[in-house]
C-alpha cells in the first residue's frame, strides 16, 4: 500500500507525523514524503522534514494525505503543489487531511460538495471551495476523509487504518503506541474553553484566518 504525504514548507509537523506514525505501521505499507524536490524542508518547529519522493515522479498512492499548518498560506498558490494533490488524488482509494490541509485539497478542487471538516478557527473557509462544514473530529464523505485540527489527525489515522486493516490490526496499533488519550484539561474546546484562554487562542487565530480568507480571494478571482 503506497501512502504519500505531500509536503510544503512551514507544515505543522504533527498534522503529519502523527498520522505517519499510525499509518506506517499498517501491513505492506509504504509511506512517502513527497516534495517539491528533496530539499529539507522547515516545519512550525525546530523539526526539518526531508522529502523521499519528488511530484514529478512519486509512485501513484493508494492514500494521499495533506497536512496543514502556517504554510498553508503560501502553498495555497503553490501550482506545482495543487497539480501534484490533484493528479494523485485521481488514482488514490482515499484522499485525506489534517487540520488546514483541508484548505489544500479545496484550493485543488476536490472539495466541491463534500462534506468536511478542518482546525476549528478555520471552519468558515470550507464554503469558499464549495465544502460543507460538519463539526467532527473526523469526517468521511465518500473516499474523502478529513481530520480536524492538529492531534484529530492521529484519530483520523486510527480510523482510516480500522477500515483498511480490521479492527484487531487497528487496535494493536494504537495498544503498541499506547494511545489513550488522558490531557490535563479536559473539554477544552471552543465552546467550554474558559473565556480568557479563548480570548488568547482568538487573539492568535484572527489576524491569521483574515490572512487565510484573503488569499483565499485572491485564488478564487485568478481562478475565475
Amino acid at each position: 500500500m503506497e501512502i504519500a504525504f505531500a509536503l510544503f514548507p512551514n507544515l505543522t509537523q504533527l498534522d503529519l507525523t502523527g498520522p505517519l506514525q499510525v499509518l506506517s505501521r499498517l501491513p505492506g505499507a509504504t509511506c512517502r514524503l513527497v516534495g517539491a524536490d528533496l530539499t529539507p524542508l522547515p516545519t512550525d518547529t525546530a523539526l526539518v522534514i526531508t522529502p523521499t519522493d519528488v511530484f514529478a515522479d512519486a509512485p501513484q498512492p493508494d492514500i494521499l494525505c495533506v497536512p496543514g499548518g502556517p504554510g498553508v498560506l503560501e502553498a495555497l498558490e503553490s501550482a506545482e503543489l495543487l497539480e501534484y494533490l490533484r493528479a494523485a488524488a485521481s488514482g488514490a482509494r482515499y484522499v485525506t487531511s489534517v487540520c488546514t490541509g483541508a484548505l489544500l485539497l479545496g484550493a485543488a478542487g476536490l472539495l466541491r460538495g463534500k462534506r468536511a471538516t478542518t482546525h476549528w478557527a478555520y471552519t468558515e473557509l470550507l464554503s469558499k471551495f464549495g465544502a460543507i462544514y460538519e463539526k467532527a473530529r473526523v469526517i468521511r464523505d465518500g473516499n474523502i476523509v478529513t481530520g480536524g485540527g492538529v492531534t484529530a489527525g492521529v484519530d483520523f489515522a486510527f480510523t482510516l487504518a480500522a477500515e483498511i486493516a480490521g479492527d484487531t490490526v487497528a487496535q494493536s496499533i494504537q495498544l503498541a503506541l499506547e494511545y489513550a488519550p488522558a490531557p490535563p484539561f479536559a473539554g477544552v474546546s471552543p465552546e467550554a474553553a474558559p473565556d480568557e484562554v479563548m480570548g488568547v487562542v482568538s487573539g492568535f487565530y484572527g489576524d491569521r484566518v483574515a490572512r487565510f480568507r484573503d488569499a483565499i480571494e485572491r485564488l478564487s478571482i485568478s481562478d475565475n
